[in-house]
């Protein structure tokens, strides 16, 4: 679980979730078979909506395009809009909607089993 890893671009696959409409991808980079504590991956979002609650804290670098994430506000349902270079965390537990324009994000999450810890496999 010590050794440096090196993972090219061109070389990683993303696996579709969410959507239609539109689309989402992720590539999991760093899980449990590689870290006791996070987990790291690159995901794509182009004219979807995907609704989750995470379940472990997480920050997003946005690389590409433009990342929404709809979160709840004072006022309501309200949209950080992101572009590339800019971060933004996620505390665990809060519900919130994935939303792109062409986006591609880095995101960085703990726990890396946090799969287990919620009784998901």
């Amino acid at each position: 679980m010590s050794k440096t890893l090196h993972f090219k671009r061109g070389e990683m696959k993303f696996d579709s979730f969410g959507g239609p409409p539109g689309t989402a991808s992720i590539a999991r980079l760093v899980g449990p078979e590689v870290s006791r504590t996070m987990g790291i991956g690159l995901a794509s979002f182009d004219g979807c909506a995907v609704e989750w609650t995470v379940l472990y804290d997480e920050m997003i670098v946005v690389l590409e395009g433009v990342f929404r994430l709809g979160v709840e506000g004072p006022d309501g349902q309200r949209d950080i809009v992101a572009h590339p270079g800019d971060v933004i965390w996620i505390p665990e537990k809060t519900p919130i909607v994935y939303k792109g324009d062409k986006a591609v994000v880095c995101y960085a999450l703990y726990p890396v089993d946090w799969r287990q810890k919620h009784g998901l496999g």
